[in-house]
């Protein structure tokens, strides 16, 4: 589940070279994105990353470290969220008992690495307005669980490729790129989770119809990234609907965001299957499209996104001790808040392992 997500536990049919340089070590204010490749790769998470949603100016302009959106609902308020690269920071208070849990050469060291996807998509990690800074859900959520673990937050950027590789190398102790769960990556990491993983569709607003299973999508057209877990869906349902013996779906492909959105808008396409976080920001900037419908991403089974660690660290039980901490004092819900993402907020976090999934 992610940007462009294979089947959970398959290899993708697609691969792209990556870079073979070294996680580069970003400050908090200055960061770049240059050099790193659009991630397609080995692993991919069970909630597809989806293409890149360009981040705007903030209604507001104010800077505020909490999210200015009043609106519950798939699409509300994300338009007012500030995507500045000087936003306040929503931080966290140490909590020495869950810190007393980890693993003695981390708590020796003060510091959690974390790897991020550098080329991830909005709400969960991209570039500020700034063109530099590097804000999203999966920063933040990292950054307020080491506050609570009582470690100096340091933010490494690689790409969907790389993260398994660059994890198990031990060139960061924990990997924030909406991963999700599954089988296959359950035989070499271990878990904590922090989000549920949907999916939903983008169709015009105002539209005659409602997609959200087989059923609906019998005669449509619709768009959905190549390669994907997404794409998997639609096709077991296009194999169920043509079993019944009814018209299935006519599935499209485009290289970009933008043509997709151009051909939703001109009625070349009745809708667009992609993850419920990336669509929700982009339906509540717009205001001529809106979600219908919300899939689990491990369709039909259910899965998590979940921060990522070498298999046996011992990271996994005290991360979630600590993200179980913030989703009781608020500060997680601070997070979601700020991000849109409070319909995919868990009420606790567990370790999964292989041998407790």
């Amino acid at each position: 589940m992610t940007n462009q997500d294979p089947t959970p536990g398959s290899s993708p049919t697609t691969t792209t070279t990556a870079p073979t340089s070294p996680p580069r070590r970003l400050s908090r204010r200055a960061m770049t994105a240059s050099g790193l490749l659009l991630p397609l790769g080995l692993l991919a998470a069970c909630a597809d990353p989806a293409p890149a949603v360009t981040a705007g100016s903030s209604a507001g302009g104010s800077g505020s470290g909490s999210s200015s959106s009043d609106g519950g609902g798939e699409s509300g308020g994300a338009g007012d969220v500030d995507t500045s690269g000087s936003q306040e920071l929503i931080r966290a208070e140490a909590d020495e008992e869950i810190a007393a849990l980890l693993p003695p050469e981390i708590a020796e060291s003060g510091v959690l690495r974390v790897g991020i996807n550098g080329t991830g998509s909005a709400p969960l990690s991209f570039l500020a307005d700034d063109n530099q800074t590097y804000i999203g859900s999966e920063i933040d959520i990292a950054r307020i669980v080491a506050d609570k673990l009582g470690l100096e937050f340091e933010l490494l950027l690689t790409t969907w490729e790389n993260w398994p590789l660059k994890l198990e190398a031990g060139d960061f102790d924990v990997v924030h790129a909406n991963i999700g769960i599954n089988a296959e990556r359950l035989q070499k990491f271990d878990f904590a989770s922090y989000r549920a993983a949907y999916m939903s569709f983008l169709v015009r607003e105002g539209a005659d119809f409602w997609l959200e299973d087989a059923e609906s999508i019998s005669g449509r057209l619709i768009a959905v990234g190549a390669a994907t877990n997404q794409e998997q869906i639609l096709t077991t349902w296009n194999e169920q609907l043509t079993s019944k013996g009814k018209e299935p779906a006519e599935l499209k492909h485009y290289s970009t965001e933008a043509d997709t959105l151009l051909a939703l808008g001109s009625g070349r396409i009745d809708g667009y299957l992609s993850p419920f976080a990336s669509l929700s920001f982009v339906a509540a900037r717009r205001d001529d499209v809106e979600l219908q419908g919300k899939i689990n991403a491990g369709w039909p089974d259910e899965t998590l996104v979940a921060a990522t660690f070498p298999r046996g660290s011992g990271l996994a039980e005290p991360y979630a001790a600590a993200i179980d901490a913030l989703i009781a004092d608020g500060t997680y819900a601070q997070v979601m808040e700020r991000w849109n993402l409070t319909e995919e907020a868990l009420p606790a976090s567990r370790a999964h392992t292989q041998e407790n999934p």
